[in-house]
């Protein structure tokens, strides 16, 4: 099977409604418009990938199964709407708070790109064609260590994100109020039609 696209996706602020150290799946709301664009881009062939900090796991306030359980979650409201993830990739580490080996310096928290590697060991990926999103300018800057444009959405910290951008003299390559907005650029990126 030939490569595909993908796009990467930050899940807290980007899919999810941002809620600090979501905790729980009873608490996971996917934003408004999110599970139509993701049944597009998957009709459309591209692969969906999830990247997110998780450092709530080195800070005690949730463990692996909660992360498991909020997927679960997401994924049954995806399916609703003929949409899905591929994949779920997660950090549970954080450089200074936490109890070892969560509390350590690793390779995988963004805005280091160590959750894009490891999904291009699980996926032929067609990097040219793929693109990431994010609220967060540590998620703009794991797809730039990859050589992969990106999307700043508005939707959790992205307003905040492109103020900051703004103050360093800096512009995403693109900013959308919220994912759906970005599909149709998503789309041309991967050379694909809906």
């Amino acid at each position: 099977m030939p490569a595909q696209p993908a796009v990467f996706l930050d899940r807290d602020g980007t899919l999810l409604r941002e809620v600090p150290y979501l905790d729980s799946p009873r608490q996971a709301q996917l934003l408004q418009g999110v599970a139509e664009a993701l049944s597009v881009l998957h009709r459309a062939g591209v692969r969906i990938l999830v990247v997110s900090n998780q450092s709530g796991v080195a800070r005690g306030l949730l463990d692996e199964g909660v992360l498991l359980a909020i997927q679960q979650r997401v994924d049954e409201e995806l399916a609703l709407a003929g949409a899905r993830v591929d994949a779920y990739y997660h950090c549970p580490h954080h450089a200074h708070v936490g109890v070892p080996p969560q509390r350590r310096r690793c390779r995988c928290r963004k805005p280091l790109p160590g959750l894009l590697e490891r999904a291009a060991e699980d996926f032929d990926i067609d990097w040219r064609r793929s693109a990431g999103i994010g609220d967060d300018v540590r998620d703009l800057q794991a797809y730039a260590a990859m050589g992969i444009p990106s999307v700043l959405v508005g939707t959790g910290k992205g307003r905040e994100a492109r103020q900051k951008l703004a103050a360093a003299g800096q512009d995403p390559d693109l900013y959308c109020a919220h994912l759906g907005e970005a599909v149709p650029w998503l789309l041309r990126r991967a050379g694909l039609r809906p």
